[in-house]
């Protein structure tokens, strides 16, 4: 098999950035037995698992940070990819090259073609593959959609994390909050430590239940640490003021990660790092500090409140269900409130699945908005979005794609105003790879 052909094979398999529920295979039988035709690769690393609505992506990307500044060789498996499928399955920072994806499905092609997996089933099992191949003392795991039916499930971790709970992929994972919780606590497993990010009422209980049924230690984070501030230094770093629960003892904290909902996820890995030193990993806090402050660069993180350019401000981040986009619009709140943008130009795009009805309201009416679409199959029409935006009281134009967008944005913005593009992590996809339809 061919570069060619093994990409073109991997690519033209369903996958659920491309057309949703459609390419979901619920249940972790046929991931299972992908694992045993492949000798059980999941089997011969260690593991963290992590789950959540938000955060999970941030959080996998702190932690291989931290576990690469203590020496150990670090997989990171994440989805969706913002700009190429290998972006996926990275060790030490390092995404794979064309021929591990080659090697990978030549060998695969036999099990592939009698049991048809779905695409993220193919590359949760070549990452586990290349993982075992390569070696690494620990991979961080991310789950794709949920958890107890989720194909990562089938690892035995170190340790589980469960950022936070909202409401996503509600057709999928169930429309209120105790149900979507029951899903992510389906990752806790037996004897085994779980780190859950945020204490809230409808979903405490079901972690606390299933830790207790698995006699699993558990952890709520915001009930260690909490972030008392935000505030951005000159060079666009992000700079945190942590409070410990347990004795007071306040400190600070620096990161390339910009976006002020990293208060949320600071405390959880704060909380794993201290679950990883409980383990008998040798975790110090200059290890913590180094992590954090170069946790994008050293982990090649994108579409995380990233700036592209200064004048004006042009910010894109991956946000794209309500708790997501509502952070981002809080950040954007406080920066026009401290005077560093005079007008907002606002590049929105988002898929079809998404509930507007909760989404749309969160926006600022005084934006000026350029509604788009994603280049994905499940991209909403821009007319619609137009369309719906209207009704909820936010003005702009359409344009057919997210460079039209940007360039009408960048056409009325002064150097003193702030572009803001966002909606879906396929838009920056898009905007990040230079993909048009």
């Amino acid at each position: 098999m061919t570069d060619k052909e093994a990409i073109d094979r991997l690519m033209s398999i369903p996958m659920f950035q491309q057309v949703g529920g459609a390419a979901y295979n619920p249940g972790t039988e046929r991931i299972e037995a992908f694992c045993r035709f492949l000798g059980d690769p999941q089997k011969r690393f260690k593991s963290i698992h992590v789950a959540g609505t938000n955060g999970k992506g941030s959080v996998c990307h702190m932690t291989a940070a931290l576990l690469m500044e203590c020496g150990l060789k670090t997989g990171l498996y994440t989805s969706p990819h913002i700009c190429h499928v290998s972006e996926r399955i990275c060790i030490d920072s390092k995404a794979i090259d064309q021929s591990a994806i080659t090697d990978f499905m030549t060998r695969a092609m036999p099990f592939i073609e009698e049991h048809n997996p779905s695409f993220f089933e193919v590359t949760t099992a070549m990452a586990f593959d290349r993982f075992a191949a390569e070696g690494v003392d620990v991979a961080v795991i991310e789950t794709g959609l949920g958890g107890r039916l989720d194909a990562t499930n089938v690892i035995t971790p170190l340790l589980s994390v469960i950022t936070n709970i909202s409401r996503d992929h509600t057709s999928i994972l169930g429309d209120d909050i105790t149900s979507i919780a029951t899903e992510k606590a389906g990752i806790i497993k037996p004897d085994t430590p779980v780190v859950v990010g945020l204490t809230e009422a409808e979903s405490a209980v079901v972690f606390i239940d299933k830790a207790h049924e698995c006699r699993a230690p558990l952890t709520f984070a915001d009930k260690m640490y909490r972030v008392l501030s935000h505030r951005l230094s000159d060079d666009g770093t992000a700079i945190f003021e942590v409070e410990s629960m347990l004795d007071g003892y306040h400190f600070t904290l620096s990161t390339d990660l910009a976006g002020a909902y990293q208060r949320l996820n600071i405390p959880t890995f704060l909380a794993v790092a201290e679950r990883l030193r409980d383990s008998g990993l040798e975790v110090t806090p200059a290890h913590i500090t180094a992590a954090l402050a170069h946790a994008a660069e050293r982990t090649g993180l994108k579409g995380r409140w990233q700036v592209l350019a200064r004048e004006p401000l042009t910010v894109c981040d991956a946000g794209h269900n309500e708790a997501g986009i509502g952070e981002a619009v809080s950040q954007l709140a406080a920066m026009k409130e401290q005077g560093l943008f005079d007008r907002l130009f606002f590049v929105l795009g988002v898929v079809a699945d998404k509930d507007l009805d909760r989404i749309l309201p969160l926006l600022p009416k005084e934006a000026r908005y350029m509604f788009t679409r994603p280049s994905v199959h499940r991209g909403l029409d821009h007319n619609t979005l137009a369309a719906k935006a209207k009704e909820a009281g936010l003005t702009g134009n359409a344009a057919h794609d997210v460079f039209e967008a940007l360039r009408q944005a960048e056409k009325e913005a002064a150097p003193s105003d702030m572009i803001f593009i966002g909606g879906s992590c396929y838009l920056i996809g898009d905007l990040l790879t230079g993909a048009k339809d």
